[in-house]
This record gives C-alpha cells, sequence and structure tokens, in this order.
C-alpha cells in the first residue's frame, strides 16, 4: 500500500505543471488550426480553461519503488471506450462530454434511495488524496494520485438492506457526448459491480479527482470508481448509477467475454488472460517491465475478502 499522509507537499509540487500548462496551451491552439493530427488530438478538459482545484483535508507522498505518473501520460493514455479504442481517443474526443449538472441516482436495496447531484457528492466526506498503483489487464500499468473518500461512506448514508449483497455501477449513455457509444464494440451503457464487502473495502475509492483538481473528463468525470486491487476495467467511470442488487451484475466485459474477464478481476499474476501474459507489467515512462505483484501489491489489505475462493476458477 503506498498511501502516506503528508501535510507539507501539493500535487502541484510533484510534476512540472507549468510546463504541462503549456503544452496543454499549445494542444488547444493546435486543435484550433488543424494541429490535432500532429498532436494526437489530446485534449485537455474543463472547456479550454485550468481544472477546478479541490479542496484536500489529507494530502499523501509517493514512494521511491513506485514514482507517480507523469499528468501527461494519466490524461493522455487510457481506455475508455466511450470515446473510441485507441489510447489516445478519450483524450482527443471528451471535450464532448457535459460534466454540469450531473446526478447519481442510488437505489434499489436501500432504506434511503436518492439522487445526489455532483456538488452535493464533492462534500459529503473529506477528500483524501490517494496514490494507488492502476494495473490494465493488457499488461501496462501506472501509479495516480487520485482524489476522493472510501466509497463506504456513500454506502453507510444510503443504508443497505439486507438483501444487498452486490452494487452495481452505471456508467453515462450518451452517443452524443460519447461517440464510442455509437458502435457495438460493448453493450451499453457500462456497466460493472463488486460484492458488497469488497465495495465497502476501505480502499474503493469514489474518485472525483487527480493531481489536486477535478477529473479530466478522459479519465471519468465528474465521478468514477477506483479499485485499486482489480484490473483497470472494474473502476467503472463517469457514474450515474449505483445500484445495490442481490444477484451478481452482468457486467460489460464479463458480458462480452466471460471467458476471458470474470466477474472478480483481481490483478492475479497466476492467471493469464488469452491474449496477455499477467506475470509482468510495462510501467508507462519506464524501460523494461516490472513483476506484476498478486492484487497488485495491496494483498495485505484484501486477500482475506477471498479466504477459501479458487481464485484461478474465480477470476
Amino acid at each position: 500500500m503506498i498511501i502516506r499522509p503528508s501535510t507539507d507537499i501539493v500535487p502541484s509540487e510533484i510534476t512540472d505543471k507549468q510546463l504541462y500548462l503549456k503544452r496543454r496551451e499549445f494542444l488547444q491552439l493546435g486543435a484550433a488550426t488543424g494541429l490535432a493530427a500532429l498532436t494526437g488530438g489530446l485534449f485537455v478538459p474543463g472547456d479550454a480553461v485550468a481544472l477546478t482545484k479541490l479542496s484536500i483535508a489529507k494530502k499523501a507522498t509517493a514512494t521511491a519503488e513506485d514514482p507517480l505518473t507523469p499528468l501527461r501520460d494519466v490524461t493522455s493514455y487510457n481506455n475508455f471506450y466511450e470515446f473510441g479504442t485507441d489510447k489516445a481517443d478519450p483524450a482527443a474526443y471528451a471535450s464532448t462530454l457535459k460534466t454540469r449538472p450531473w446526478t447519481v441516482a442510488v437505489e434499489g436495496e436501500v432504506k434511503r434511495p436518492k439522487v445526489y447531484d455532483i456538488d452535493e457528492l464533492l462534500k459529503l466526506a473529506p477528500l483524501e488524496e490517494r496514490i494507488y498503483r492502476l494495473r490494465c489487464v493488457e499488461g501496462w500499468s501506472m501509479v495516480i494520485p487520485w482524489v476522493g473518500y472510501s466509497l463506504s461512506e456513500l454506502i453507510k448514508r444510503v443504508e443497505p438492506t439486507g438483501k444487498a449483497k452486490f452494487v452495481e455501477f452505471t456508467t453515462l449513455q450518451a452517443p452524443d457526448q460519447m461517440p464510442g457509444q455509437k458502435s457495438p464494440v460493448l453493450h451499453w451503457p457500462y456497466v460493472e459491480g463488486l460484492r458488497m464487502d469488497e465495495a465497502m473495502h476501505p480502499l474503493a475509492l469514489l474518485g472525483v479527482g487527480l493531481y489536486g483538481e477535478v477529473l479530466p473528463n478522459q479519465n471519468g468525470a465528474p465521478v468514477r470508481i477506483v479499485v485499486p486491487w482489480k484490473y483497470g476495467f472494474k473502476s467503472a467511470k463517469s457514474i450515474v448509477k449505483i445500484r445495490f442488487v442481490e444477484k451478481e451484475p452482468l457486467t460489460a466485459w464479463n458480458r462480452a467475454g466471460p471467458s476471458e474477464y470474470g466477474f472478480y478481476s483481481n490483478v492475479n499474476p497466476d492467471v493469464d488472460h488469452p491474449r496477455w501474459s499477467q506475470s509482468k507489467e510495462r510501467r508507462i515512462g519506464e524501460f523494461g517491465k516490472r513483476k506484476t505483484l498478486m492484487f497488485n501489491g495491496y494483498g495485505d489489505q484484501v486477500a482475506q475478502l477471498y479466504t477459501g475462493m479458487d481464485l484461478k476458477k474465480l477470476f
């Protein structure tokens, strides 16, 4: 686990922010003058203005063995099929996503269902900065300083009933804003899910920002889930509904390829994907490969959730 509280460092000191802002200005100018093809079409969110800083109650510092992935890489290389299947597509096309107004309906097997406005969610609990490793099933990884609070803070407020065994997360479906949804590459809207004890675990984060600012559109704005011991596709983005259910949800990738993408999808170096070995990973920005850790290195915190389970069968 690499969460280290600190009061003397701010996220803007972690990377060269001015360099990043200058690059952003250049790319915005390039888009306006037809240079998007040369720059890869990188979109920097916030309607061409600086992102909004968040008030963070608890900050964190990175470790030498897990240095932070630069902001420019975090915001320009990722999977978000709602905007396309190429790694550069989210940054290129996410400007069409409208994150205000935004609401999240919390419903299902709960005593206190409610529709939360995004601004209400931002104030629901003190915001924390948490530095988590992100491991993609494709064999690459990053280290990201997320901002948010434990998902359990929200769950406790809606008071799940005894029938609530799983939590289902649904992403916005709006092809006019998310052009990738015009393609049948997945069944839309994107749905993910967690078992209740997974969702209640302190490491499971309701994320609203990264690098000290609100989430960029291409990284799942304005609210997403971050589950660091699972492969990245388990962390649903741009969430509009959280539903508590009795039966295991049929998730997007499990529905698309049940033999390749299990419901749990915990990071496991001993269980390969048909197309990618999971024993090693390429950390973005580094040469060579690292050995992949069981549960992405969070085994001390989460292994007990899976006691008695055959993780090769229940992958």
